[in-house]
């Protein structure tokens, strides 16, 4: 069964998943204690050999090949193929999960479009429904051993009701080498045409919008069958795997608190004037590795995280509930194509039916959430300049564009002295080229259009103080 938090995280607060540490089932050290203790008992043992029983120049080799160890553990890039693998693998996880068909937009289809309100027409639809949810049972049969310890023969889906004695006789009379689970979309869509031409679907875009939601159906179920076929390719796990059983095999040796190196104490502090010099000490020596234990701890968890979701249709505690779904579409989809069919309340007038704007209640602890403004956009609140000259409209027809000289560029033309025109445009500037004058014959067009007097006044002052500044030599 899925385990869900979902309502502990529903608020960040000081210390929210703290709370999640405590949990047994679903938790990481349900997976991984035992690889921890394996760990922690050969260390110890490693450690205790070390110690005990061997002699100084057995201390003395044993020290130089933990100091090799340690050195060859960093070298391997754990954490770069370790989290790309994870990433990969979560990924593969979610797409699986959104593989699994649902029948409820089929089942919504099927009520609109098979009409009749006698048994025929009641059978037509429970029988389209049924043969979905048929499809949907034969590949997870195929893909979730809870499934098929479920159903382990096509007896047992006989008598849940997925399927009849003759459907069975007529399923297993077609012979193929490979997976039948599309043999009941098959017979769904000769069902439909058959409706067709009862005149149970009444028209053939009804017909054409049942067969596409059924193909869409019959999509998930393929691509589910394949996430079961084609697995992430091997060589990448046991990279993976050996990437992390290497690291921590060598940390088993590396990691131990041995002797220092002869000749190589700790460098020591430049020496202020009038200090002693203080005395060298050598590493400190722990019993209890706990930076490697955390170590492990990660890693290996990270591991077994991957490990546990590579194939969520197990048994494991965060499997997808495959039984829980099939009997779920199973009863929905029934009631949905049979009790609900032309079963509507009657329909009435709304609470809001005299009201211009509907506003639904606050209760006392959501109140204030009706006092907060609504949303009506970024720049909604942007202040815009009250400069009028800004807000009137001109038409930009600039003529073919020549480039400028490197000299001459506006960035380098600012640092260089070099009289470059400015970038900016403005009512002013805009249409001149280089000194000669345009006629601003759009512009003023433009202001008489608008029927602004005001604004063409000054277009016109604007476009005579040009003038006259082309005139200045």
């Amino acid at each position: 069964m899925t385990v869900s938090y979902t309502l502990k995280v529903a608020e960040a607060r000081f210390g929210g998943f703290s709370s999640l540490l405590l949990r047994w089932r679903g938790s990481i050290y349900k997976l991984l204690y035992k690889e921890f203790l394996l760990f922690v008992a050969l260390y110890a043992l490693l450690s205790i050999i070390y110690r005990l029983l061997l002699t100084q120049e057995q201390r003395h080799v044993y020290a130089q090949v933990a100091r090799y160890c340690n050195r060859s553990a960093d070298l391997i890039p754990l954490s770069f193929v370790l989290g790309f693998y994870v990433t990969l693998v979560v990924n593969r996880w979610w797409a699986q999960y959104t593989s699994i068909p649902l029948p409820d937009q089929l089942m919504c289809v099927i009520s609109a479009s098979v009409h009749g309100v006698d048994q025929r027409g009641r059978l037509l639809r429970r029988t389209l429904i049924r043969y979905a949810n048929l499809a949907s049972v034969l590949v997870l049969r195929s893909v979730s051993t809870r499934v098929l310890k479920r159903f382990p023969t096509m007896e047992h889906v006989v008598d849940a009701g997925f399927m009849s004695q003759e459907e069975r006789k007529k399923f297993e009379s077609l012979k193929s080498d490979f997976n039948k689970y599309w043999i009941p979309c098959v017979w769904f869509t000769n069902l439909a045409a058959q409706a067709r031409r009862d005149g149970r679907i009444r028209d053939d875009i009804a017909l054409c919008l049942l067969l596409e939601e059924l193909n869409k159906y019959r999509a998930k179920c393929s691509m589910l069958f394949h996430y079961d076929w084609i697995s992430i390719p091997l060589v990448y796990t046991q990279v993976v795997t050996i990437a992390v059983y290497s690291f921590f095999a060598l940390s088993l040796v590396g990691r131990q608190f041995v002797e220092p190196e002869a000749g190589r104490a700790r460098p020591r502090e430049p020496l202020e004037p009038g200090q002693e010099a203080a005395s060298t000490l050598g590493d400190l020596d722990m019993y209890v590795p706990l930076t490697t234990l955390l170590q492990f701890f990660f890693y290996a968890g990270w591991l077994k995280v991957a490990e546990q979701i590579i194939n969520p249709f197990g048994e494991d505690d965060d499997d997808f509930e495959t039984n829980k779904l099939i009997d779920r579409n199973l009863q929905v989809s029934l009631l949905s194509v049979d009790d609900m069919y032309q079963n509507l309340p009657p329909t009435e007038k709304d609470l809001y039916w005299d009201e211009d704007s509907a506003q639904p209640p606050y209760t006392v602890a959501t109140a204030a959430d009706a006092l907060r403004p609504s949303f009506l956009g970024s720049t909604f609140n942007l202040r815009v300049s009250d400069d009028p000259e800004q807000s009137v409209q001109v038409e930009a027809s600039p003529g073919p564009a020549r480039p400028l000289p490197a000299a001459q560029t506006p960035l380098l033309g600012r640092f260089l002295a070099a009289g470059a025109p400015s970038p900016a445009i403005s009512l002013r500037t805009f249409g001149r080229a280089r000194g000669a004058p345009r006629t601003p014959h759009v512009l003023r067009f433009r202001a008489e259009e608008s029927g602004d007097p005001e604004a063409a006044d000054r277009i016109e002052e604007a476009s005579v103080g040009s003038e006259d500044e082309a005139r200045e030599p």
